[in-house]
């Protein structure tokens, strides 16, 4: 099988790579350029434009930068993605009034399936990015396997992972951090611990998390870490719409220690809290709680009226994403005023993606004769292994 990498072998995001074999051509993840406010869609023939050529695309995970132009993707092209990630995209683009294509395929993990001569394989892996794959491409004697954006500092069993991964010719990897920019050897139990040793010196007073909604495992970080110091966890209206959907042990508007709030007054939010009316609060409610509430920039407005009702001070805004965000003027404007209603800005985070040890622990198992460096900005890192493929 032939590997093309369209886009994505010398960024970090934007990904768009093909597979080939004889009779057959898939596209692994369409991603749009990370920054993109308008994403640009590139002039691949058959797969944007044109007569359709490609057999299938296939999506890891749905970050904007693996699947953000599947709406500019041929509608003749079936696309492939992992059911309880759908389910997440699906409640993204319906809470932001957008249209689903509705012809999307889904899986379970390791629920192998056929396109034309090459047989496919996805392995559930740990990423920021709820229901990530890792794809295994099999056509004859020959195996690729991509890995999309994984880690093993998350709350999934790497070692399980590398015990179901078979050798493979051809290895597609992401090397994120090797530019030094997402590097992290926490873990999320490191982080819960930390946040637990934090609030627990605090009292009373409020604790925020500004964080990725699409961040499952952190919202079942931030869940533990508040049962642990006795809080409720309060998630908003389209956080509680994604959490609900995916249901079973995620933390959602199900859970007695979980409560919904309307931050923002539109008619769809409304509509999502009236869903969730048994668990549904408003801020004199949460005023009266201890509590750990995820919150972002866009809710400014409603946290200024929330510190009419309660006092702020002493509190912690913990900031957990990747601290380059904090370079957005909106951002910058948040974190600032939220320190001036008494609360102290905390960085708590851990990487979703894999650091070199993990990358090195995979390359091990699975043996490349050949490695095909994506989604990073130091491709030459790899070349330390050419000597052994």
């Amino acid at each position: 099988m032939k590997v093309k990498v369209i886009r994505g072998s010398n960024q970090i995001g934007g990904s768009i790579i093909e597979v080939a074999s004889e009779s057959t051509r898939v596209i692994l993840d369409v991603g749009s350029e990370l920054g993109e406010n308008a994403p640009q869609t590139p002039a691949v023939e058959g797969l944007f434009n044109g007569t359709p050529s490609f057999d299938a695309v296939l999506i890891s995970h749905y970050h904007g930068d693996h699947l953000g132009l599947l709406d500019s993707v041929l509608p003749e092209i079936p696309v492939f993605m992992g059911k309880k990630a759908y389910a997440v995209y699906e409640k993204q683009l319906e809470y932001a009034g957008k249209p689903l294509r509705d012809d999307i395929r889904t899986f379970e993990p390791r629920e192998s399936f056929a396109i034309g001569d090459i047989q496919i394989t996805p392995y559930l892996c740990d990423h920021s990015a709820f229901d990530s794959y890792m794809y295994l491409l099999q056509e004859g004697d020959e195996k690729v396997l991509y890995t999309g954006d994984f880690r093993s500092n998350g709350r999934k069993n790497f070692k399980y992972l590398l015990s179901l991964l078979p050798e493979v010719d051809k290895l597609i990897v992401e090397g994120t951090t090797l530019s030094g920019k997402h590097a992290s050897a926490r873990t999320e139990a490191d982080l819960e611990y930390e946040a637990v040793q934090l609030i627990k010196r605090i009292g009373d007073a409020p604790v925020f998390v500004n964080m990725a909604s699409t961040n499952i495992d952190r919202i079942v970080t931030f869940f533990r870490t508040a049962k642990r110091t006795g809080r409720v966890l309060l998630e908003d209206t389209y956080t509680a719409s994604l959490t609900a959907a995916i249901s079973g042990n995620i933390p959602n508007p199900k859970f007695p220690e979980v409560k919904v709030f309307l931050a923002r007054p539109t008619e769809r939010d409304y509509d999502i809290l009236q869903h969730f009316s048994s668990s549904k609060i408003g801020r004199r409610g949460i005023s009266k709680e201890r509590f750990v509430m995820m919150v972002r920039p866009s809710m400014l407005g409603y946290l200024e009226k929330l510190s009419a009702e309660m006092d702020f001070n002493g509190g912690l805004l913990i900031y957990s994403l990747w601290g380059g965000y904090k370079e957005d003027e909106r951002t910058k404007a948040f974190l600032t005023r939220m320190e001036e209603l008494g609360l102290s800005i905390v960085d708590l985070h851990v990487s979703g993606h894999a650091d070199t040890q993990t990358i090195e622990a995979l390359i091990a198992v699975v043996k490349p004769k050949e490695i095909i460096p994506v989604h990073t900005e130091n491709a030459e890192w790899f070349e330390r292994f050419k000597a052994d493929e």
